[in-house]
């Protein structure tokens, strides 16, 4: 369902938090990360920039996480001079409230590094987040997980939670080397139902028309999420789309899922409306549908 938002701006990667009743949404932009607020999680209203910094710019999906009173902020972003969007590099900021003005506090992940989504698991931090692989036989951009040292410090250990093995991945065919096709698996999402884990992550390229989120699963009773093992739904060789494009939408894609206090849980994306150019200019904007998760499945229960 496509939301009311004021402002005009496009809102991709769009990540919902909720705190102290109020929804907030942070989403990428060039010129910094956009903020917005809602009452009622349908209708946002546009707040500004929250975060830039002098010298940077194409600041990527913002995620927020409230971790020991302070609100932690983990994007990417690059220099001006650059023109290689693979220089994009994993950084943090932080604010004391989550519609502040985050600053900046250090890079934590060396370039290509996109993506993160950091949760609290037991005692610790782990972060999800995309980087690349130039050798694997379908090579691209992956999905990998690592723990964190604190808010601001990475283990530096990653392990590859999910990769591409489906033609559907290809993000642009013959894109660095004549007969190598890059794929893509980006905007990862953790949530945890009972000791089924669940990774939600989107497939080939933001700008296709078939962007799609698909989803993989783990079960196991450990904190620890550098040690499970995910698979994708149903399998790997099997195209299983969560969401993607209908007659209505298309690009749907990089989603972030809240558990909201009437207990169900809300999957806001991206999308485009249908027949969209999504190479023209930048028209995604946030939708959500509710979800179901059971046993090691996940189903859409209304759109």
């Amino acid at each position: 369902m496509k939301l009311y938002i004021d402002g005009g701006h496009s809102q991709g990667d769009p990540y919902v938090i909720k705190h102290d009743g109020k929804y907030y949404m942070y989403a990428t932009a060039v010129e910094g990360v956009q903020l917005y607020e809602s009452n009622d999680r349908l209708n946002w209203h546009y707040i500004g920039i929250c975060y830039n910094r002098e010298g940077r710019k194409e600041y990527w999906a913002p995620a927020v996480i409230c971790y020991q009173g302070k609100f932690w902020m983990y994007f990417s972003d690059m220099a001006n001079e650059e023109t290689d969007t693979h220089m994009q590099t994993m950084s943090v900021a932080v604010c004391d409230k989550p519609d502040g003005k985050f600053e900046f506090v250090a890079q934590i992940v060396k370039p290509f590094s996109i993506d993160a989504h950091v949760v609290q698991s037991g005692d610790d931090l782990y972060m999800f987040y995309s980087t690349n692989d130039y050798e694997a036989e379908r090579a691209g951009t992956l999905i990998v997980v690592d723990k964190m040292l604190s808010p601001t410090k990475m283990c530096g250990n990653p392990k590859v939670v999910v990769r591409a093995t489906l033609d559907e991945e290809i993000f642009m065919r013959n894109r660095f080397r004549h007969g190598q096709h890059w794929h893509t698996l980006e905007g990862a999402f953790y949530f945890r139902v009972g000791d089924w884990h669940y990774i939600t992550y989107s497939g080939n390229c933001y700008q296709n028309e078939n962007y799609y989120i698909g989803y993989a699963t783990a079960y196991g009773h450990t904190d620890d999420l550098t040690t499970l093992t995910f698979t994708k739904y149903p399998d790997p060789d099997t195209y299983c789309p969560l969401v993607c494009k209908n007659d209505v939408e298309e690009g749907t894609g990089h989603n972030s899922v809240l558990l909201d206090d009437d207990g169900k849980l809300y999957l806001f994306y991206h999308g485009r409306d249908y027949g969209t150019n999504g190479t023209a200019n930048d028209v995604r904007t946030m939708r959500v549908c509710e979800i179901a998760a059971d046993n090691g499945k996940l189903t859409v229960v209304k759109r």
